[in-house]
């Protein structure tokens, strides 16, 4: 009749020597109680699961070099927690990892939906300015991209400040009105100090 009880010296010189009935052994004896401590450290049945079943594969496959000068027992436990906890923070940096792609991925998506509705702005624009009566754009061009204040148009120009004020204010009605469907691309470059 065969033995089936191994006292912790005898398990593992005959782990290390791959006596598969003491492999057996140990497996039946710690599997429940080493999954169970697992599923304590990852929260996650399956993970615990494998984290086990890793442990109990390598520790057939690399027999013959375990240093095994300690408890099996206790070995085995350190084994699980440092591998549960090697499992965690590998989570950690693939989750780091993840958010990074995904914020990456949503800079890159909006800055690409910036510029085409930043050019679909500047094309808008420039379509609105030409259908500006003369004298209002060249007063809007001055104001808004030579950024000269009025009283410098009004002087620049020939004309009074009131006429300046009063055509910059029809140029502004204009273009609010031909540009109303962009209305939050300005309002969002004017809040980023953005001009255009």
């Amino acid at each position: 009749m065969e033995r089936t009880e191994f006292t912790n010296a005898e398990l593992i010189g005959l782990l290390i020597e791959g006596d598969e009935l003491a492999f057996e052994q140990v497996f039946k004896t710690h599997f429940k109680a080493l999954h169970a401590y697992a599923f304590t450290i990852v929260k996650d049945q399956e993970t615990a699961e494998e984290i086990v079943q890793a442990l109990f594969l390598r520790l057939w496959e690399k027999k013959e070099t375990l240093d095994l000068q300690t408890n099996l027992k206790a070995y085995l436990y350190r084994s699980v927690y440092n591998d549960s906890l090697n499992y965690l923070k590998h989570q950690k940096v693939k989750l780091k990892y993840q958010n990074h792609q995904v914020y990456q991925m949503k800079n890159e998506s909006d800055n690409a939906a910036n510029r085409v509705q930043l050019s679909e702005l500047e094309n808008q624009l420039q379509r609105a300015l030409t259908e500006l009566p003369e004298q209002c754009r060249t007063i809007f061009q001055l104001s808004r991209f030579e950024e000269l204040k009025y009283q410098e148009i009004a002087d620049h120009l020939n004309l009074s400040i009131k006429t300046v004020e009063n055509q910059m204010g029809k140029a502004l009605k204009l273009l609010r009105l031909k540009l109303v469907d962009f209305l939050p691309l300005i309002l969002m470059l004017l809040s980023n100090h953005i001009t255009f």
